[in-house]
């Protein structure tokens, strides 16, 4: 590999973040790494961005109460398109917290509600929680929520959640429709290890190796599964996509491969690919700085879509 290109903003962070002493996260206790996430939000991410409306919601699940919280930048408005929006951290730690203060820039820049979901995590609960949860907890907005139709998205593990809800709700729909995607570096292939992104940037820039290994013998999917590898299934009549990677990213082949899929299924579809920057950067605004760039380049793809999914 030819040396990759890295920003001067992400480099800094990368040598303060590898700098750190101690325990790594899949080395200390699982209550701790969760903590860990959280605090790393205080440290290297942006405040939450004001919005006239924040509220915490409770989504009745198949298996128990879904935690939910609903960001709008208005404090009523007419039904129109709604984000739904799943957090990632390997299916394992990550929650609503964490992804508050992109989910509050979000709502902002499209000017749309955006409903973060609190999905179970292993490994209490392997998979397929997740999907289960993120799945009943789509239809329940469709039915519950005022909306011409839904926007799924999320990043990491939430990107494969996702696809997969879209790949659901694709073949038995909801109430409201789904008219768009917006999966940011997704996984979407259980075999990390065959992708060239993965060999390059495992180590040194933040999401590694060994912690993938850690999500993935937690999370204990089912490798054959659609909703663990929906890479190598039918996505004919999926929503319109915006997809979205990181130059620095060990998942960035697979979005890569995603996104000509799709294409080749005849979906309308944007790609793009952030360079010089790495996994994660939706959370890190204040380690990254020009990271804010990067959301709002992937809001206003997203925004374009839905200009010309409306003419």
């Amino acid at each position: 590999m030819s040396e990759a290109f890295v920003r001067p903003d992400t480099a800094a962070f990368l040598a303060f973040l590898n700098g750190q002493q101690g325990p790594k996260m899949h080395e200390i206790p699982l209550a701790d790494a969760r903590n860990m996430m959280l605090a790393m939000r205080h440290v290297a991410d942006a405040e939450p961005t004001p919005l006239a409306r924040v509220e915490d919601l409770v989504i009745p699940g198949p298996v128990g109460d879904i935690k939910a919280r609903l960001y709008d930048s208005r404090a009523s408005r007419e039904p129109g398109p709604v984000m739904v929006f799943y957090h990632g951290g390997g299916f394992v730690i990550g929650d609503i917290d964490t992804h508050e203060p992109y989910c509050t820039e979000a709502a902002a820049q499209l000017d749309m509600p955006v409903i973060s979901i609190d999905y179970r995590l292993a490994p209490e609960h392997p998979f397929p929680a997740a999907p289960i949860d993120c799945e009943a907890a789509t239809r329940w907005v469709a039915d519950n929520i005022p909306c011409t139709g839904l926007i799924l998205s999320g990043d990491s593990a939430g990107g494969n959640l996702t696809v997969v809800t879209a790949m659901a709700l694709r073949d038995a729909p909801a109430s409201r429709p789904v008219i768009a995607q917006y999966p940011i570096y997704p996984a979407v292939d259980r075999d990390h290890t065959a992708w060239d992104s993965y060999q390059d940037f495992k180590d040194g820039y933040l999401l590694t190796e060994d912690s993938m290994v850690w999500f993935g013998e937690s999370y204990a999917a089912d490798g054959e599964s659609w909703q663990s590898a929906p890479l190598h299934f039918d996505l004919a009549g999926m929503p319109p996509a915006v997809i979205i990677t990181a130059g620095l990213d060990p998942l960035r082949d697979q979005g890569r491969a995603y996104a000509a899929k799709l294409i080749q299924a005849g979906v309308r579809t944007t790609y793009l690919e952030r360079p010089g920057t790495i996994h994660g950067y939706i959370c890190l605004r204040k380690g990254i700085p020009s990271g804010a760039d990067d959301i709002r380049q992937g809001l206003d793809a997203l925004k374009s879509l839905l200009a010309e999914l409306a003419a």
